[in-house]
């Protein structure tokens, strides 16, 4: 019994230590381009998992008006949703991923969010999601607003033409020097 109760000693001892040599000896990978450490997908998922599901709002996708849809989309473009989780496929995607983890494509098979409960949506657009790059919102947008775009969101697969639209790249016009100034000499 005294050599159980040392090893549980012990253990309760060198696993605290170990694992602070492990962080805080540069061990740990926290480039964006670098693997992710043992566990974090875990450790990291499964909490962000349990606090969504817990704190997430209910409300039914279908009590959202194609006005609503329309003006999701709008905030989802000039909040610059669109810049790291893209939009509709046939308008293109962003050229690279340049967070760790990656932003899901959320117009696209592998990144759709159409099968979470769009209270989910809301909350992560809302809250944010420590260690990924996803911003809170919560400031910078209404309530009404942050609904709006996890309806989008919820919907990306079956969106009307009209909030399509909005999610169309804009062509930026370059601006031309202005010809009735002369050069000064």
């Amino acid at each position: 019994m005294g050599k159980f109760l040392m090893g549980v000693i012990i253990g309760i001892v060198a696993f605290p230590v170990l694992l602070g040599l492990y962080f805080f000896t540069g061990r740990v990978p926290v480039g964006v381009a670098d693997h992710a450490f043992f566990l974090e997908k875990f450790i990291a998922g499964g909490a962000l998992y349990a606090q969504v599901n817990k704190e997430a709002p209910k409300r039914d996708l279908s009590s959202f008006t194609k006005e609503d849809l329309v003006a999701g989309a709008e905030v989802y473009r000039k909040s610059n949703c669109m810049e790291c989780h893209g939009g509709p496929p046939q308008f293109g995607q962003p050229v690279t991923h340049v967070l760790y983890p990656p932003a899901p494509l959320l117009f696209t098979s592998d990144g759709t969010v159409t099968d979470d409960p769009v209270g989910v949506s809301y909350w992560k657009v809302k809250n944010g999601i420590r260690l990924s790059g996803m911003p809170a919102y919560k400031d910078q947008l209404t309530d009404e607003q942050m609904w709006q775009v996890a309806a989008v969101v919820a919907s990306a697969d079956k969106l009307p033409p009209g909030a399509l639209e909005p999610l169309r790249p804009r062509i930026s016009s370059s601006v031309a020097p202005d010809a009735s100034r002369s050069p000064q000499k």
